[in-house]
């Protein structure tokens, strides 16, 4: 193999060496404090009041820690929190969670408990009786809800109005705040510097389930707070998007795609690069390069005035224009061009063909709209930016060239 041959940082490296080289990069940060949950709260209020709802059910997961603070699993036992449009929140939990709930709480607000033999639903009809919110009421059901709590509900109650509390969800949460979006840039910073850390030990020979191992200890020393994902592809692979069931391992000459991300006090970070392991043959020079200007298209409609459709329709506009697609044909680009991003790590807004969602101050969005060719490889840049004061700003530098990915000779 023609070492010199490998793109500008991949290689000649151990593992242990280059996690030698990670620092904890976390010292500095701070979690969501109770004064912005509070905020959200009063938020969420203010949305359900001018459109005539009356509550909203939150269920364990990302809805319910967005607007409380209160991170728990769901599961088959009803944990969630009702929010009246005026008043105050109030939780229902299990009995015996009773410890564990207080100890996980930020916002303190009444806990209305059930035991394992009782019926949660009836429990939290009689929470919207106590709170003033009885018959003909319009109750918005947290998106994520199971359908068994949804079910429950209607048993106990056929007068209320279930809707989908999507609306005011989406409203509050696609806004990022300055402290949401200090914790996403450090989330992402910590990611590069985990991948170039990772291409620094690829060699001919190693397995993708080796690298994702990397992967996993490289965020753990950089002071990621929830548990890393990656997809690692080699080859032919890489012409899947999310993967294949089959490790591969390296060999000189193939196409190499790392999508990772961490998680920072329950922020996500979510970063491809792809490159050759080798000297590039002109047609994979060529994809990379119409990959890197479809992305820049992308960017550069994200303007001000500016739909989210309008931005995915850019970077297919670049790719047909270069003859490939056109729409999600292949070869081309077979999915949207990018999605929001926050606690979890697929949100709204997303960027997507005729989604009239007008751009404004806070979103955040990946900008990845893949090259498949099927058969042969894929190649997927991604990167996220988010809405500034003046237009799209970039969490990180979008990769450099497929000789030098990282810009490390910039």
């Amino acid at each position: 193999m023609q070492t010199d041959k490998l793109p500008v940082g991949v290689g000649g490296a151990t593992p242990q060496e280059a996690l030698d080289k990670l620092k904890n990069m976390t010292s500095d940060v701070m979690p969501i404090g109770e004064e912005e949950y509070r905020q959200r709260l009063s938020k969420a209020q203010h949305f359900m009041q001018v459109h005539g709802i009356d509550a909203m059910y939150l269920n364990a997961g990302t809805n319910l820690t967005y607007f409380t603070g209160l991170q728990w699993y769901p599961s088959e036992r009803m944990v969630g929190a009702v929010l009246p449009a005026r008043g105050d929140v109030q939780y229902i939990v299990p009995h015996f969670e009773l410890g564990s709930i207080h100890d996980a709480l930020v916002i303190d607000a009444s806990l209305a408990l059930w035991h394992e033999h009782e019926n949660p639903y009836q429990l939290l009809f009689h929470v919207f009786t106590k709170l003033g919110i009885e018959k003909n009421a319009t109750i918005a059901i947290d998106e994520s809800t199971p359908f068994f709590i949804v079910d429950g509900l209607r048993t106990v109650n056929q007068t209320f109005s279930l809707v989908n509390a999507q609306p005011v969800t989406a409203h509050c949460r696609m806004h990022k705040s300055t402290n949401e979006l200090a914790l996403i840039q450090r989330a992402m910073d910590m990611t590069l510097e985990v991948h170039k850390a990772m291409a620094s030990i690829l060699r001919e020979g190693i397995t993708t389930t080796e690298v994702q191992n990397f992967i996993n200890q490289a965020h753990k020393q950089v002071g990621a707070t929830g548990s890393s994902f990656c997809i690692v592809l080699f080859g032919e692979a890489t012409s899947f998007p999310h993967g294949v069931k089959t490790p591969q391992t390296l060999q000189y000459g193939d196409v190499v795609l790392i999508d990772t991300g961490c998680r920072l006090h329950g922020y996500h970070s979510d970063i491809t690069r792809t490159y050759v392991f080798g000297e590039p043959t002109d047609y994979q020079r060529g994809m990379w390069q119409h990959e890197k200007a479809a992305q820049q298209a992308a960017f550069d409609a994200a303007q001000y005035g500016a739909t989210c459709g309008d931005v995915d329709a850019a970077a297919r506009t670049y790719l047909q224009s270069v003859g490939l697609g056109p729409e999600y044909e292949l070869p081309g680009c077979p999915h949207r061009t990018g999605h929001g991003l926050g606690l979890d790590i697929h949100e709204w807004p997303y960027l997507v063909k005729d989604n009239p969602t007008v751009l404004a101050q806070g979103m955040c969005f990946s900008n990845e709209p893949m090259l498949v060719i099927p058969g042969q490889f894929g190649i997927r840049l991604e990167d996220h930016f988010y809405m500034g004061e003046k237009g799209p700003c970039w969490f990180t530098a979008p990769s450099h060239s497929i000789d030098d990915p990282f810009g490390l000779h910039v």
